[in-house]
């Protein structure tokens, strides 16, 4: 009960920003980690939007993009790489949820397929997929983007 309680506190802090957004027109910038292996790249659902993403987030000031990356692939799904690991994959930038949108991909490929674990609150559902199911999904702009030459 209490994490559909914080499940809903999500989506209505995210309608709100996503009010702000519209009157405001922000540029925001982010970095998400895309975690490979064996075909397969590690996918996320957060309570707040319809959207399936790649785990990720804003990158904080004066923080690496690869180890915002990698802090927030912890965050969600409680994967620990170094940022060190990743590598850069893709640049780009979409109006998305009244901002422009400026993320960066970057990308680890994995040997042995790593334990995932979700808060239920702000990620609930966290998992591997090959880029033709991924693709048959409603995904964020950018991971459609990023998968085109996958």
């Amino acid at each position: 009960m209490f994490d559909a309680s914080i499940r809903v506190a999500y989506r209505v802090a995210h309608r709100l920003l996503r009010a702000y957004w519209y009157v405001r027109r922000p540029t925001t910038s982010g970095a998400l980690a895309a975690v490979w292996h064996d075909g397969r790249v590690l996918l996320v659902k957060n309570s707040y939007r319809k959207q399936y993403t790649l785990p990720g987030g804003y990158v904080r000031p004066r923080e690496d993009p690869r180890d915002a990356a990698a802090r927030e692939l912890f965050e969600e799904t409680r994967v620990r790489l170094e940022g060190a690991t990743f590598t850069h994959a893709y640049h780009g930038a979409h109006p998305f949820e009244n901002r422009d949108d400026t993320l960066d991909i970057y990308e680890a490929t994995l040997d042995t397929e790593p334990m995932t674990e979700v808060d239920q609150r702000e990620v609930v559902w966290a998992g591997f997929k090959t880029p033709d199911e991924v693709r048959a999904l409603d995904l964020v702009p950018h991971l459609r983007e990023y998968l085109e030459g996958k």
